[in-house]
């Protein structure tokens, strides 16, 4: 990894970022301490699309989803509870 001084730096910029975009590293100094380094970006994960995940979870409930069993309804198993 290269170590370049902030004046030469800000008088070679595009040199650097041209670099960089190849994929090198490059420290950046102030009086001989390190106090930055250019690195190249790591592409972004690409975001899910939400509606086509609520929409395949939909589906996945009403083909896979839970059942009461054959003719039982929630409000049934209610009032049996109550007796």
């Amino acid at each position: 990894m290269e170590t370049v001084g902030s004046f030469e730096a800000k008088t070679h910029l595009p040199e650097l970022l041209r670099r960089v975009e190849q994929g090198e590293s490059i420290i950046i100094t102030k009086h001989g301490r390190p106090v930055a380094r250019l690195v190249p970006v790591t592409p972004a994960k690409p975001q899910p699309d939400v509606k086509q995940a609520v929409e395949a979870m939909l589906a996945f409930r009403d083909r896979e989803g839970p059942t009461l069993g054959e003719g039982l309804t929630i409000r049934e198993l209610i009032e049996e509870g109550r007796r």
